[in-house]
């Protein structure tokens, strides 16, 4: 079934707002490892190594309008719990714990907000 163009807009401004995410994480010198990391408990649109040396699990959100509130506020409680068990899959796959961090990125109309350690 092919998505609606409703979906087909949401796609394309998550995949912008990842992008505009990466650039300036790169800018900041950190090291992309993954997007769209997926495991049993979701996706996490970007992880990256910070310079100080966190892992950053890092959920992006994108909005053209406040119809549906700030891209911030759509960081739910739940949504912070499926991070916090995907980080801790990443560690078990490397076999060893290591640093860290949640970050959002919050995209309105194009830019971007970034907020260390959100939660």
């Amino acid at each position: 079934m092919q998505d609606s163009q409703k979906d087909l807009r949401k796609k394309i401004l998550g995949r912008q707002g990842e992008d505009l995410t990466c650039k300036y994480l790169k800018k900041h010198r950190y090291k992309i490892l993954k997007r769209n990391y997926t495991t049993p408990f979701g996706e996490a649109d970007i992880v990256a190594k910070s310079p100080d040396g966190y892992i950053c699990f890092v959920e992006v959100k994108a909005r053209e309008t406040d119809a549906f509130g700030l891209p911030t506020e759509a960081v739910t409680r739940e949504k912070q719990r499926r991070y916090r068990l995907m980080a801790q899959y990443w560690c078990l796959g490397l076999g060893k714990e290591v640093p860290v961090r949640f970050d959002v990125a919050s995209v309105w109309k194009g830019e971007l907000e970034y907020f260390e350690n959100a939660y």
